[in-house]
């Protein structure tokens, strides 16, 4: 069905090392997600800190690729991009021409946060966060926002990265932010409201 659609939209998932973004890409994508997850070795334990993501045993080292059909005419490909930070190369390039973004973050490891936020600012792309559960305490929305020092217009939203109905909350809760943004840039320059998906 979505080979045949009108309309592609790209979403790229960002965020740090080890946050859930792969999780998120595989729990919502129809079809078999394109992985690029290897097995990590103990040659990279010099490389990457793995203190805090104890029991992870593969990692992205391009990208992850899925889709969803939205409808007969526009569908959405799903990008998450790696996490390390010797992999942050590769970030600008998944940017181009991107729809908007989901900074997924792990509210225990907040500061892995922090560049995907700059890179994105400095695109101009419109994002959203979205912190995944980990089982943990739940850090209150407000101390998030203040500790990312986050726009008031950024949606912050609790998300769970393994469940499709959770994940697919966060692309819609994106979507529509990024809906309300062009409505808005269309309102001030006086252009004529324009149909987004």
């Amino acid at each position: 069905m979505g080979a045949s659609a009108d309309h592609g939209f790209k979403i790229v998932v960002v965020g740090g090392f080890g946050v859930g973004k792969t999780t998120l890409v595989r729990s919502v994508s129809e079809i078999r997600p394109l992985s690029t997850e290897e097995t990590m070795t103990q040659a990279g334990e010099a490389v990457d800190d793995i203190r805090q993501v104890r029991g992870k045993s593969a990692t992205t080292v391009a990208f992850d690729f899925g889709r969803i059909t939205l409808d007969t005419r526009n569908v959405l490909y799903l990008f998450g991009a790696p996490g390390q930070e010797r992999f942050w190369f590769l970030w600008d390039r998944l940017f181009s021409g991107t729809l908007g973004a989901v900074v997924l973050v792990d509210t225990r490891r907040i500061d892995d946060s922090w560049y995907a936020i700059d890179r994105l600012e400095h695109h101009g792309t419109p994002f959203i966060v979205a912190c995944n559960d980990f089982g943990g305490p739940v850090r209150a929305g407000e101390d998030v926002r203040e500790a990312l020092d986050l726009d008031p217009h950024v949606p912050l939203i609790d998300c769970d990265a393994r469940s499709r109905a959770s994940g697919k909350q966060t692309l819609i809760t994106l979507v529509q932010h990024v809906k309300n943004r062009y409505a808005d840039l269309s309102a001030r320059a006086g252009l004529p409201r324009q149909e987004f998906v």
